[in-house]
């Protein structure tokens, strides 16, 4: 489509200022205008907003009748979903100066009714090309149908591992977006993400409806990233450990802490030693939190202390080091917020702090026990109601709140016994409550089960004697056949003496369980080749999760085969 590609490139360098484009952005562009969805896996600062822009102007255009592919079809704005209003707000300006007019709105509670009204009747005239709303806006009934009759030509959702339980920074009010998108006409969808591991990806493409797209995977390889762990045996030697590492560096940085009180207590610290330092968590007030965050931007913080409600979004460019106090719940959440350092190609650090009784912590973090009495309760409702009933009605009847009836939903409808359509929320006929109750309980199981394995998949990264770059890569599927070279086991040695195949096996002819196979075990199903060592194969399972098998086993016993 060479019409089309040149059409594309023109818009991105005459509207966007970009002359060149990276690895996957002119095939995701071409994706959206030909009416195919893209899930975008590339770390943020890599141009996934170009993607879903230029398609988006290219497609309006189209409507106004001056684009520079006569053939595309016509088509209304792009509806643009973010769960955070400051990331609108920046992705909005950026827009308008490149745009100015209207060509961008928003529509959220950080403004008011006027302003929301303005930014509806300018959409409606035709004037914006783009609609940033957060995910709850579209629980509004009023709001969906405002857009379905725009013609939207495409729906992007920013921060897509929202969408995923599986996620590290699972969003209920993300779940309905499927429905919303049925509600909208099918637009093309962009799903974009700084990170997502196998089991993530695939889920975003089922919550999402997403049919047959085009997955994206770029820039998961950070080699400016230097990556340490330092282990501590007991919790006085760490705190004193990370207190004196900060106090030795060169910010701007961010140190990730695992509760609220550690954030306050060692920004105070720090703040004693002569740093300027601030605490960021979900318990403060949000015009604290918008300061320090304002602060971070302009260079006025040497470092941000915070749990893992700060960074998502946050494009800057001259961050020098993350460091972790506490080991995080899994490598998803890990490889995002390391990713946010050195993101304009120079030097950075990545350090964890890791003791292995901070594992507790993490386990404890990651149990959600069913609640078996409380699926009963609303499938009981649903069935007296005998027919659809809104969230709303069905949160009255029940008394649970919308968050936690939302985590509910979620369990039931993935029974398939439960499903919400236009009318309501309503209960398959036939469907037997124990079954259906017992059903939401071993999917919530299984969900269980890979949480834990995702924390032992951290606890190997902070334990491996091996190159760590080659662990974080392997657990996203991605194979680094060498030793890093910017690692603390690969500075001390110990890398070069740790039997790591990669893919050499697979590349000599040998390998029976290639990476990235599907394969089926014995006892535990269907899963996928993530990484491979000399005497043990790691395989993702759908209903276990991470598991490292030993080679040996896996012969001898036959345990694996490949799926047919």
């Amino acid at each position: 489509m060479p019409d089309t590609d040149a059409g594309l490139r023109q818009i991105a360098a005459s509207s966007l200022g970009l002359a060149h484009l990276r690895d996957g952005q002119l095939a995701g562009m071409r994706a959206l205008v030909t009416g195919r969805d893209v899930l975008a896996v590339m770390p943020t600062g890599y141009g996934k907003s170009a993607i879903y822009q230029v398609a988006a102007l290219h497609l309006h255009r189209a409507r106004a009748g001056h684009c520079a592919s006569p053939d595309a079809p016509a088509a209304g704005p792009a509806v643009v979903v973010s769960p955070l209003i400051a990331l609108q707000e920046d992705q909005l300006d950026g827009l308008l100066e490149d745009l100015g007019g209207e060509a961008a709105v928003a529509i959220n509670s950080g403004r008011s009714d006027s302003d929301v009204e303005a930014a509806w009747e300018a959409s409606e005239r035709g004037d914006a090309a783009f609609i940033f709303l957060a995910p709850e806006q579209l629980a509004k009934t009023e709001a969906v149908e405002r857009l379905a009759a725009l013609d939207v030509s495409l729906l992007v959702v920013d921060e897509a591992h929202c969408v995923s339980s599986w996620g590290h920074d699972f969003r209920p009010d993300y779940l309905r977006l499927g429905e919303v998108r049925q509600n909208l006409g099918n637009p093309p969808v962009a799903a974009l993400t700084a990170t997502a591991s196998p089991p993530v990806r695939d889920e975003i493409q089922q919550r999402l409806k997403m049919t047959h797209p085009l997955v994206l995977v770029h820039g998961f390889d950070r080699p400016n990233i230097r990556l340490d762990v330092v282990r501590h045996l007991r919790d006085t030697d760490k705190r004193r450990a990370v207190l004196e590492q900060l106090a030795g560096l060169k910010g701007p940085g961010l140190l990730y802490a695992a509760t609220r009180k550690d954030t306050e207590t060692y920004a105070s610290e720090l703040a004693e030693r002569g740093l300027r330092a601030a605490a960021y968590h979900a318990g403060r007030k949000q015009v604290e939190r918008d300061l320090v965050h304002e602060q971070f931007l302009e260079d006025e913080l040497d470092v941000v202390v915070a749990t893992t409600a700060f960074g998502m979004g946050i494009d800057k460019p001259n961050v020098r080091f993350v460091i972790h106090a506490d080991i995080p719940e899994s490598l998803d959440s890990y490889y995002q917020e390391i990713g946010r350092s050195g993101r304009d190609g120079e030097p950075a650090a990545a350090v964890l702090h890791y003791r292995p009784e901070d594992l507790g912590l993490r386990k404890f973090f990651g149990t959600h026990s069913p609640d078996q009495d409380s699926l009963m309760a609303v499938l009981q409702v649903l069935r007296a109601a005998d027919r659809p009933l809104t969230q709303k009605a069905l949160a009255e009847q029940t008394d649970l709140s919308a968050r936690r009836l939302t985590g509910l939903l979620n369990q039931l409808q993935e029974t398939r016994a439960v499903k919400t359509g236009k009318r309501g929320i309503r209960l398959e006929a036939g469907a037997k409550l124990p079954t259906v109750v017992e059903r939401a309980v071993e999917l919530a199981e299984a969900r269980q089960r890979v949480d834990r394995s995702r924390i032992e998949m951290a606890r190997g990264y902070a334990e491996t004697d091996g190159c760590r770059r080659q662990f974080l890569l392997g657990y996203f599927g991605e194979d680094r056949p060498e030793p890093c070279g910017n690692c603390d086991n690969c500075a001390d040695g110990s890398a070069d003496e740790e039997d790591y195949d990669g893919g050499a096996a697979t590349a000599a002819g040998v390998e029976p369980f290639p990476l990235q196979a599907a394969v089926v075990h014995k006892e535990w199903g269907p899963g996928l080749v993530m990484r491979h060592e000399e005497d043990v194969i790691t395989v993702l399972f759908e209903q276990e999760g991470y598991k490292t098998l030993s080679r040996q086993a896996v012969t001898e016993g036959k345990l694996l085969t490949l799926a047919k």
